[in-house]
């Protein structure tokens, strides 16, 4: 599992420097599973953005084993996937094949051979039989079954999904969720779903741009129950 630190990190409202967003004191992240969860406007998803460098702090560090975010920027988008909410800020390509061929972009190999690959992880998901179809004609379900696989074929080490979930039904819920937690990558997940929060192996709860709960799932989840109520 790669290591995430964030250390003294501070990330201010743009266009406002008086106004803090997030703070974080420290925090050291190794799990396999982690969950980020909080109410809407609680900083999670600044949090999240930290990790690959879509978001640097005003002040503190954020490093991915060893790599800090703000000189090495590339190499830790090369080694941290994103996955978004709606996965139409993802689909860039008309067909879901060519979305997948886009990501092999910086291997070495032909247009034909991209292709090849592409499918194969495809395949993976159950979605090669649509490899031909425009990504507006797939379910939502699909739809980021379609932007997931787009961001494991660059081989990240971590990936971090920013309420994948969110805008499907339940049967595509599980669907995903299931599909998320048998990776081999590292996945720091940002949820409503508290279920979903609770197959985690550690769980973060935000509140106003702090971390005020770090620990076990089934403390954090009656910890959060309990601010929100």
């Amino acid at each position: 599992m790669a290591r995430i630190e964030l250390d003294a990190v501070t990330v201010n409202a743009a266009g406002n420097p008086a106004r803090t967003i997030l703070q974080v004191a420290r925090l050291d992240l190794t799990e396999p599973r982690i969950a980020i969860i909080g109410a809407n406007g609680s900083g999670k998803s600044t949090l999240a953005r930290l990790v690959n460098g879509l978001v640097l702090p005003d002040h503190g560090t954020v490093r991915v084993d060893g790599l800090d975010t703000r000189s090495k920027g590339r190499a830790i988008r090369k080694s941290v996937g994103f996955l978004f909410t709606d996965p139409a800020t993802q689909l860039v390509m008309p067909t879901a094949a060519e979305d997948v061929a886009l990501s092999l972009r910086r291997q070495r190999l032909t247009k034909a051979q991209r292709r090849e690959v592409a499918i194969a992880w495809l395949a993976k998901f159950g979605l090669d039989h649509h490899a031909d179809v425009s990504v507006h004609h797939l379910s939502g379900g699909q739809r980021q079954l379609l932007a997931l696989t787009s961001v494991l074929a660059t081989d990240p080490t971590v990936l971090v999904a920013d309420e994948p979930t969110t805008l499907l039904d339940l049967r595509n819920t599980r669907r995903v969720a299931d599909t998320l937690f048998a990776l081999p990558q590292q996945l720091v997940l940002l949820t409503h779903n508290l279920t979903l929060a609770a197959r985690c192996d550690r769980i973060l709860v935000m509140e106003r741009g702090h971390v005020v709960f770090d620990g076990a799932p089934a403390a954090a989840v009656s910890h959060y129950e309990a601010i929100a109520a």
